[in-house]
């Protein structure tokens, strides 16, 4: 069932997407040495000031083997998403892609953030890039008459300029009350298809490119963390919107 959001719910939907942009920005400012698990703790301690809750910690959905065991999916280089944060210390020139989410009285937010530590490889900035100009197209795509596949087509053009893959089974999906409610957003799609956007329909767009062009992936034995399956490199860039009459609102901004 998709559930429409009034304007006071899209308000309460802002202020713990606030708390999640609050987080990233911590995260951003990592530097060569720093452990991932830091990252997690950072954002642990944010999420605790401004009395909101993680809803990745312990959330386990079907194809997961056991609860995730953090606040923030830190997936570095190859990782595509879900990495889990542990004792790896970034190193000169790493990718690293942080996702988080916060829940602030009964509401969800959702975001992430792909950067470089170091000195960054030119190929990773185009393709952050790539991955922002995808997120981009697919929030300006999200207007009251479009429908879901319009901002689905929107990404998946961009991802096809730029000659880089996506994961096919994962996208995007709805948010609120919940991390993931209906309907699915998908990264590849046809225009003019799926669920007709209307104004208080709140939605998480979320487009994961794969440097190497290929749209498979496999899964470490850890069940969580997905990699590229040639190897080559992965951004991952998201906010969570409001469809409004007034055009699409990022509500995972600071």
């Amino acid at each position: 069932m998709v559930e429409i959001k009034t304007d006071t719910a899209l308000e309460a939907m802002r202020e713990a997407g606030r708390v999640v942009a609050h987080a990233l920005a911590a995260a951003r400012a990592a530097a060569v040495g720093v452990r991932l698990r830091e990252l997690d703790e950072a954002a642990r301690a944010i999420l605790t000031k401004a009395g909101a809750r993680s809803p990745f910690l312990g959330y386990q959905p079907s194809f997961a083997p056991t609860p995730f065991p953090a606040v923030v999916c830190a997936s570095v280089n190859d990782a595509v998403s879900h990495g889990i944060p542990d004792d790896y210390r970034l190193r000169d020139g790493d990718l690293v892609s942080v996702d988080c989410g916060a829940k602030l009285d009964g509401w969800t937010g959702d975001a992430a953030i792909s950067f470089t530590v170091g000195t960054p490889r030119p190929a990773d900035l185009e393709l952050i890039a790539a991955t922002q100009q995808a997120l981009d197209a697919g929030i300006a795509a999200a207007t009251v008459g479009h429908r879901i596949g319009d901002i689905s087509h929107a990404i998946s053009t961009v991802a096809r300029k730029a000659d880089c893959g996506m994961p096919a089974d994962f996208g995007g999906y709805g948010i609120g009350r919940q991390m993931h409610e209906d309907p699915h957003v998908p990264n590849h799609g046809r225009p003019g298809r799926g669920f007709p956007l209307r104004h208080g329909l709140a939605l998480a767009i979320e487009p994961m490119l794969m440097a190497g062009g290929r749209n498979d992936y496999h899964t470490d034995p850890d069940g969580w963390t997905l990699r590229t399956i040639d190897g080559s490199r992965a951004a991952h860039i998201e906010h969570t919107i409001a469809i409004t009459e007034d055009g699409p609102r990022i509500l995972t901004l600071p």
